[in-house]
């Protein structure tokens, strides 16, 4: 590495989330973070990228950027159905990769790139940012030290209408909600129970193709405690993740991405990032920044994964995702390979 702190940065797609990733590096110090290069199918993609985002180098293909030497850590940020390809590619090239959720189409492909991260030594992570705001880690505490009692309850919903927005709705583009809503919901029940659900129950709807586009899942934890989820491409929800315990509860707002929430005492409390050099393609992205200190961090203290959004948290939201699909009759061609 060029020096004891930094991280050089490699991104694979120059696409609206990996330009947001981008403009969420640049609120960090240039000593500690650094993008050196980028690289999308078509070369003039990454060349236009690059010149926007001042990156010293544009690849035309994911390979140049994998070979690279200059390069530490690669951001993810392609297709769904790209995503084990391409962090194959990165990890068996020595890189160390923090690639987009949903991490992959199907369980069986998250242990894949997993055992790949292990055979290559390489720290990995899906980038399941929420968990790294500073109000989810004020949650964390308020369940750790038991201010919010035993957790016996959380309500989720996630929607939009996002019926125009093709890599939603397209089979093979890798649609469904499941896959783009789904996983922060899951993530959440998650952090709330620290526990996989005994019981998964979903109903669903789906599109002309046969892809997801509104659930509704209630998974069971121990003691008969529940996590509620709904998720829709159909219609604006309210987007609030309610976590409750025996001793109260705290409220989540725009709970994927939140700077705010509801705290214990029924006051609101707000954490801002700050604003990056560009405007960024969605609702606040720049912190991003949070779950790319983490990655550094993780690097630099020489881990393979982080706790935050660690292996067995990965393949259990896979997992999860697989029996929610299954049971609403949403297969693809990953499952049968």
């Amino acid at each position: 590495m060029s020096s004891g702190k930094l991280i050089r940065w490699g991104i694979a797609s120059a696409g609206k989330i990996s330009e947001d990733f981008v403009i969420a590096l640049s609120t960090l110090p240039a000593s500690d973070h650094q993008v050196v290069a980028v690289a999308a199918r078509a070369q003039e993609r990454a060349a236009e990228f690059a010149k926007k985002h001042g990156i010293p180098t544009a690849l035309g293909s994911y390979e140049e950027l994998a070979k690279s030497k200059d390069v530490d850590v690669v951001y993810i940020g392609v297709l769904n159905p790209q995503h084990y390809e391409v962090s194959l590619l990165m990890l068996n090239h020595g890189k160390h990769v923090l690639c987009e959720k949903p991490l992959a189409m199907n369980k069986k492909q998250v242990e894949g790139i997993l055992a790949a991260a292990k055979a290559n030594k390489r720290f990995f992570m899906e980038a399941v940012w929420s968990r790294f705001f500073p109000s989810y880690q004020h949650v964390r505490q308020l369940i750790d030290t038991g201010a919010l009692g035993e957790i016996k309850d959380v309500q989720v919903n996630f929607g939009f209408p996002l019926a125009n927005v093709d890599r939603l709705q397209k089979r093979e583009l890798g649609g469904g909600v499941v896959y783009d809503l789904g996983i922060y919901t899951i993530q959440v029940s998650q952090w709330a129970f620290q526990e996989p659900p005994q019981k998964i129950e979903s109903t669903g709807h789906t599109n002309a193709e046969g892809i997801d586009d509104d659930v509704s899942t209630t998974l069971t934890y121990s003691g008969g405690r529940t996590a509620r989820m709904r998720i829709s491409s159909r219609e604006k929800l309210d987007n609030k993740a309610i976590i409750k315990g025996t001793k109260g509860q705290v409220t989540l707002i725009d709970f994927w991405t939140p700077n705010k929430l509801i705290d214990i005492d029924g006051k609101e409390k707000e954490w801002l990032p700050p604003k990056g050099k560009h405007a960024t393609n969605y609702a606040n992205s720049e912190a991003m920044r949070y779950e790319a200190e983490a990655v550094r961090q993780s690097i630099l203290a020489g881990e393979l994964e982080n706790k935050t959004v660690s292996y067995a948290d990965s393949l259990l939201f896979a997992q999860i995702e697989d029996t929610i699909r299954k049971q609403i009759g949403v297969l693809n061609k990953y499952d049968e390979q």
